[in-house]
C-alpha cells in the first residue's frame, strides 16, 4: 500500500475572532485558503483569560458544519432556536448550520486553560439549506482505542484500521477525525480513501511522516498527498490530530459566516439574516 508523503507544512497565522479571542488560523489563510472539504481550522490555547473571556457572541452561519473539539476548559453554546449546552474537556459538538443558525459560544470559566479546535466542513449544494442539527458527545461518548505500548486513539469520526468507529456521522465527505497519543518510537498507521484530502496537526512532540522521515514540529499542520495509507512515527512522545475527508469538488462562494456555491446565494444569505429569516 502506497504511503502518503508530506506535501506542505503550515504554521498558521495568529489572529483574533469573535469579540477578540486570540486564535491561530491554520486553514483559511492566504497560505492555505481551504482544503476541500475543509474550509477553516482554528486552534486556541491560552491560560490567560484576557485571550478568550470575551468569547464569540451571537453570530450567524449558513451552508456548512462546525466541529468544536475541546481539550481543556468549558464553552457554553446557545442558539436562536432555544438549543443550549456545554462543551467540556474531551467533548465534541458537530453542528450542521444548514439553512441558517444564529448562535454564541462563550467560555464558561473565568480563569485557567482553554484549549481546543474548530473545524469547518463544507456541505454539498444539495444539503446547504437543510434544517440545522447537532451531534454532541461528551468525552465518555468518544470511542477510544488502545493499541499497546501506550498508543491511544480517540475516534471522533471514521473508523480505525482495527475497527473502532467514532460516533459522529457525515455521509457527504466520509470524514476521519482522530486524536492520537503516540509514545516515543511508536508507529501509527491508518488507511485513507485515496481520493480524500488529509492533514495532521501536531499538538505536541515530533513526528516523522512516511518513510522519507519528513518531520512535523509542534503546532504545525502537515498536508499529506498520494497513497492509501498514512504512516507516522513519534520521534518523542507526541499527540496529534488526523483529519481527512473526500472533496466535494463544487464551486465555493464564501464571505464571512456564509459558505454557498454562488455569489448570489451568499448575498441571499446576508439578506435573509438581516431580515430575520434565520
Amino acid at each position: 500500500m502506497v504511503n502518503r508523503s508530506l506535501q506542505q507544512v503550515i504554521s498558521g497565522v495568529p489572529t483574533t475572532d469573535g469579540a477578540g479571542v486570540q486564535i491561530t488560523r491554520i486553514i483559511g489563510t492566504s497560505e492555505l485558503n481551504m482544503l476541500d472539504p475543509f474550509l477553516l481550522l482554528d486552534a486556541f490555547e491560552s491560560n490567560n483569560p484576557e485571550d478568550y473571556i470575551a468569547g464569540f457572541p451571537d453570530h450567524p452561519h449558513r451552508g456548512f458544519e462546525t466541529v468544536t473539539y475541546l481539550l481543556a476548559g468549558r464553552v457554553r453554546h446557545k442558539d436562536n432556536a432555544g438549543h443550549e449546552g456545554v462543551i467540556s474537556p474531551g467533548g465534541v459538538q458537530w453542528m450542521t448550520a444548514g439553512r441558517g443558525i444564529i448562535h454564541s459560544e462563550m467560555p464558561e470559566q473565568e480563569d485557567g486553560m482553554l484549549h481546543g479546535f474548530q473545524l469547518w466542513v463544507n456541505l454539498p449544494a444539495s444539503e446547504k439549506m437543510q434544517a440545522p442539527a447537532y451531534q454532541e458527545f461528551s468525552a465518555e461518548e468518544i470511542a477510544v482505542e488502545h493499541l499497546g505500548s501506550g498508543v491511544e486513539v480517540r475516534v471522533i469520526a471514521g473508523t480505525t484500521d482495527h475497527g473502532t468507529r467514532g460516533p459522529a456521522e457525515n455521509t457527504f465527505v466520509s470524514p476521519l477525525y482522530m486524536d492520537v497519543l503516540l509514545p516515543a518510537g511508536q508507529k501509527f498507521t491508518q488507511a485513507v480513501d485515496e481520493a480524500a484530502n488529509a492533514v495532521i496537526y501536531l499538538i505536541e512532540g515530533e513526528l516523522a511522516v512516511g518513510f522519507t522521515h519528513s518531520k512535523l514540529a509542534p503546532h504545525q499542520l502537515g498536508v499529506l498527498q498520494g497513497g492509501k495509507q498514512i504512516v507516522v512515527t513519534a520521534t518523542v512522545g507526541s499527540r496529534f490530530l488526523l483529519i481527512a475527508g473526500r472533496p466535494l469538488n463544487e464551486p465555493v462562494a464564501r464571505r464571512g459566516p456564509f459558505v454557498m456555491n454562488t455569489r448570489a446565494e451568499v448575498l441571499q444569505a446576508f439578506d435573509d439574516y438581516q431580515n430575520n429569516r434565520f
